[in-house]
């Protein structure tokens, strides 16, 4: 799916299904956009003043190493790994994101959840914005 059509589908969701859900960023989102080479990034970063931010506690770090020793995710700690952590730590209903190779991708879903529950933690639903459009909680 091209940028221009994620782009679309987020501002939708964002626009209109958004204050359906309690919805919560952390300060891993907000660096990662912070990137220069972010696009959007300042309108991005303007979004998430007012969204709560959920806290990384030590225990977040543990499940990331699990998640890379396991070759769940890629190995980058700051990326892919750490947000699926934290949605799984802090028992988020759903990972909003448009990663379909490392997150929102049915063939890895049944990896996530076997590692969460080995772990014994929350598996959270992995979905894209598209996929909440019009779908209540």
């Amino acid at each position: 799916m091209s940028s221009l059509a994620q782009r679309f589908w987020t501002r939708q969701w964002w626009d209109e299904s958004r204050p359906q859900y309690e919805v919560v960023s952390s300060q891993a989102v907000v660096e990662e956009l912070s990137s220069p080479t972010y696009p959007y990034s300042l309108s991005a970063l303007e979004l998430l003043k007012l969204i709560p931010k959920i806290s990384i506690e030590e225990e977040i770090e543990q499940i990331v190493n699990v998640y890379l020793q396991n070759r769940l995710m890629p190995n980058d700690p700051l990326g892919d790994a750490l947000h699926l952590a934290l949605a799984s730590y802090h028992h988020c209903d759903y990972l909003l994101t448009w990663n379909c190779k490392h997150l929102a991708n049915p063939n890895k879903f049944q990896q996530i959840r076997w590692c969460n529950q080995s772990l014994g933690l929350y598996v959270p639903t992995l979905v894209t914005p598209n996929q909440l459009i019009g779908d209540l909680p």
